[in-house]
């Protein structure tokens, strides 16, 4: 493992930033229609409560990643396929997410542009960032998050003086009933984007104050929980809840629509900013983990070795895992949800708690298998 040492506020800084990342860009929540908000900040808590389990493992194991403590506690051959699947489960994560990005530029500003090249050109962006180190990524992290708190601060102030906002659209609150939002929640808003903090369990060991961990992940997550629910709120009140449900970029068509003052208009080019710096973060804590993941099962020494291959890997799978971005869209719905995030996310977790804990009471050493 890399060493590292990141402090307390630039891992706050780092979860803001990771867990805003694609969710601002999309409708999340837009099942439950005008009710989205409540769906998010349900989601919020649930992925809080699933948060507090990769705490408590990381609380048994302070110096490892997942990838050796589930060694630790299932066994090293068990243990060893657990996070070798981790690790694919990461990567997976990152070129979905560079496919998502790369289509997203595509779409609304570089139409003749091939995906690949915009991706690779990406992907190199992170390649250099991963072999400068996971502190550099975090530093990073700081300047960034000034970045992209002015850009939201102005994006809202210019809806809000440009008279866009219609809070009307808002209601009827709980028009059918609180069904579609639970739906919406244990479908989609617990597993994306909190549940994904999964991937912490990865970088909890470089914290310098283990003591300030829990603070730093709850007050990141709790942050961008509130500022998702509130652009949910945003889109809402400008599109109305119809735009809103079909739109595929609901942020993109709010921003779209600011004119003020009869020469501040198009200005995508904020939505660009925030998506190139979203993006960033998200794919490369992703990928960062992965090739974390990997040096550690297969015990190499050096691990910027796996930096390149790794990444071409990545830019092969983001082209071809889906035929087009409706496909991509659906898989991520329904597959992705269901058969990747609950499993990683809630059913592995829990079980390797629930053994950890007999374990440490007992005071038994690790089985050797």
């Amino acid at each position: 493992m890399e060493k590292a040492k990141i402090n307390a506020y630039q891992l706050f800084v780092l979860v803001v930033l990771y867990e805003m990342g694609s969710a601002l860009l999309f409708g999340l929540g837009s099942k439950a229609k005008q009710d989205a908000w409540i769906a998010i900040l349900l989601g919020l808590g649930g992925g809080l409560v699933l948060f507090l389990v990769y705490y408590r493992l990381f609380k048994f194991y302070p110096d490892i990643p997942i990838t050796s403590y589930v060694q630790k506690i299932t066994g090293k051959w068990i243990g060893r396929l657990i996070g070798l699947l981790y690790t694919v489960y990461f990567l997976f994560q990152a070129f979905r997410i560079l496919r998502d990005f790369g289509e997203l530029l595509v779409t609304t500003s570089y139409n003749n542009t091939p995906l690949v090249v915009i991706n690779a050109l990406m992907l190199l962006t992170i390649i250099y960032a991963i072999h400068k180190g996971f502190e550099v990524i975090a530093r990073v992290s700081e300047l960034f998050f000034a970045v992209v708190y002015f850009l939201a601060l102005m994006g809202f102030f210019l809806i809000l003086f440009s008279g866009l906002i219609h809070l009307d659209n808002l209601q009827p609150m709980l028009e059918n009933g609180w069904k579609p939002i639970f739906k919406t929640v244990f479908g989609q808003t617990v597993n994306f984007p909190f549940g994904e903090m999964v991937v912490f369990t990865m970088f909890l060991p470089y914290i310098n104050d283990h003591k300030k961990v829990k603070i730093s992940c709850i007050g990141g997550m709790i942050i961008s929980g509130i500022n998702i629910a509130i652009t949910a709120v945003v889109n809402i009140a400008v599109l109305g809840i119809d735009t809103f449900t079909r739109a595929n970029f609901p942020l993109l068509s709010t921003i779209s629509k600011i004119h003020l003052a009869e020469f501040i208009e198009r200005l995508d080019i904020f939505f660009m900013l925030y998506l190139v710096i979203g993006g960033f973060f998200k794919i490369a804590i992703f990928y960062y983990a992965g090739v974390m993941g990997i040096a550690d099962i297969f015990k190499f020494k050096n691990q910027r070795k796996l930096v390149f291959p790794i990444g071409f890997i990545i830019l092969l799978f983001s082209i071809t895992v889906s035929s087009n971005f409706a496909e991509q869209m659906k898989e991520g719905e329904i597959v992705i949800e269901y058969y990747l995030h609950y499993p990683f996310q809630v059913i592995i977790p829990v079980i390797l708690l629930i053994i950890a804990y007999f374990r440490n009471m007992n005071h038994q050493e690790p089985i050797q298998m």
